[in-house]
């Protein structure tokens, strides 16, 4: 036995230094740490080389350099013919250059506003765990009064079996009631420890790393919100990522109107003649006719297709608009309905078991009423407690679904 009593004690101690150690962060702290998750260094990675490729945009073609026998005779003639040396260079016209540069660019904004939509997702994620880790501590401390609500009843119970004033069919209800309580703590226990993996996993370090949690809850009036139209398109990250698509758009049909533009191109070549004729030479310089009707099919056709698909990115920017604005007012009822369920437990239900719990604790201590009805008063007034933690987990999660609709971070 006292072997027993010492393994418990060196558990609990070693518990307490756990607890002790164990780092605590707040909401804010968990958010910060977030944005090493590598789902967003791939954004980063990618819109640098974005920008390394727009680095090299504005490059020419490489030079062309060729050396040979010039106009040399079949037939053997050492007056005949000559050694040719010959340099060529095409000279892209500046504005396809710049137009290709400035659509290089574009990419590279577009791959940030998709970074921003992914850490909106990430963020909104850690939320949730977090708000859901919260709950859960809550839920622990309210199983933990129940659990001294019941060892107490239990203890009394016991006492009063020695004086034949209690049935020992109560006694072993009671027990089985409170040995109940280590499922529902283990099913917490285990949930809690689900959530820190999930919240290590975004922000990017161990997985089994141990925290604690800012029990502190803060409820926003986002019930009573006005949806401005012109903001969120100006703070949600996939309809600036729509916008920057549109620009892309724009700046692709820069590249293809430059088309239009001719290129230059000059052409240098020295020939020594042999049989001691005089050594001549090349020059001459060349431009292209991109305008010629079978030149110009295809960059007109290419501009014509980029038009609709312009078109097609604005009706998706204004139906993303609609469908958020709904879904801003959907959560904006739904938050309201849940908080007045709330207020309803806190108010009503939960007070009038209280008094249930109250009379029925005052009758048995009078000896005018039994056990059981104790035990039943715990129990209802114990579900409705998690039922309205329940209530308030639903709010606090439709309270962050609506900053990621609105990505309020």
């Amino acid at each position: 036995m006292k072997t027993k009593y010492q393994i418990t004690y060196s558990l609990l101690v070693c518990l307490v230094g756990l607890s002790a150690t164990a780092q605590r962060l707040p909401l804010d702290s968990v958010l910060a740490r977030v944005i090493t998750n590598p789902a967003l260094q791939v954004y980063s990675a990618k819109a640098k080389a974005q920008d390394a490729y727009a680095a090299g945009a504005k490059s020419l073609d490489a030079p062309k350099v060729s050396a040979g026998q010039y106009q040399v005779p079949y037939q053997f003639n050492p007056n005949g013919g000559s050694f040719m040396i010959q340099a060529e260079q095409m000279f892209t016209n500046p504005a396809k250059l710049r137009a290709k540069e400035d659509y290089m660019k574009g990419m590279a904004k577009v791959t940030a506003e998709d970074k921003g939509y992914m850490k909106n997702q990430l963020i909104a994620q850690a939320k949730q765990y977090y708000f859901e880790r919260v709950v859960l501590e809550k839920k622990l401390a309210l199983l933990q009064r129940m659990q001294d609500q019941l060892e107490y009843m239990l203890k009394d119970a016991n006492i009063r079996l020695t004086y034949g004033k209690e049935k020992l069919p109560n006694i072993y209800k009671a027990k089985a009631d409170l040995l109940e309580l280590d499922n529902t703590r283990e099913q917490l226990n285990n949930e809690i420890n689900q959530k820190n993996i999930m919240l290590n996993t975004l922000m990017n370090r161990g997985k089994q790393t141990t925290f604690t949690v800012d029990t502190t809850i803060v409820l926003k009036d986002y019930e009573t919100a006005i949806t401005d139209t012109a903001s969120l398109a100006n703070t949600r990250s996939d309809l600036k990522a729509i916008s920057r698509n549109i620009d892309l758009q724009r700046l692709n049909a820069q590249i293809e109107y430059s088309k239009r533009k001719p290129d230059f191109g000059v052409q240098a070549g020295h020939m020594f003649s042999y049989g001691g004729m005089a050594n001549q030479y090349i020059l001459m310089a060349s431009v292209t006719i991109p305008i010629v009707p079978w030149a110009s099919q295809e960059y007109k056709a290419n501009l014509k297709g980029i038009r609709y698909e312009a078109e097609e990115l604005q009706q998706q920017k204004m139906d993303v608009l609609n469908q958020a604005e709904g879904q801003l007012a959907g959560l904006r009822a739904a938050i309201s309905s849940k908080k007045r369920q709330l207020k309803n437990y806190s108010q009503n239900i939960v007070p009038a078991l209280q008094n249930t719990y109250k009379t029925s604790l005052q009758a048995y201590e009078q000896n005018t009423g039994d056990l059981p009805s104790v035990l039943d008063a715990i129990r209802n007034l114990q579900s409705v407690r998690m039922d309205a933690l329940d209530r308030l987990q639903e709010v606090l999660i439709l309270q962050v679904t609506y900053e990621k609709e609105n990505e309020t971070n």
